[in-house]
């Protein structure tokens, strides 16, 4: 019997997901609105801090990172570029955001 053996790392896991989704998927564009975010700004951060996404949902991002402060540095960045969006008026609801953004690290 052949074993093999277990590659391992730690990467720090950024989890991020629009706040209050669920709510305004009856609302039109919001889903259209979260892909264009996606694509204009969080993707390109993410990328921009050596990063990759992993997974999207359909609120959600999920995305691995070598360093922690990497992902807490974009994590930051997507949120202030989110929170200046949603104050310039550029976004239709106050939830149309993201709002809710978690680092942690996975070993």
């Amino acid at each position: 019997m052949t074993t093999t053996a277990a590659t391992r790392r730690l990467a720090a896991i950024l989890a991020a997901d629009v706040v209050g989704y669920s709510r305004l998927m009856d609302e039109e564009g919001t889903h259209r609105r979260f892909k264009a975010h996606l694509a204009e700004l969080i993707d390109p951060k993410i990328r921009e801090h050596y990063g990759r996404i992993v997974k999207t949902t359909g609120d959600g991002v999920l995305a691995e990172f070598a360093s922690v402060v990497d992902a807490v540095r974009c994590a930051g960045e997507i949120q202030r570029a989110m929170a200046r969006t949603w104050a310039s008026g550029a976004s239709r609801t106050s939830h149309d955001r993201f709002g809710s953004m978690r680092c942690t690290l996975k070993a």
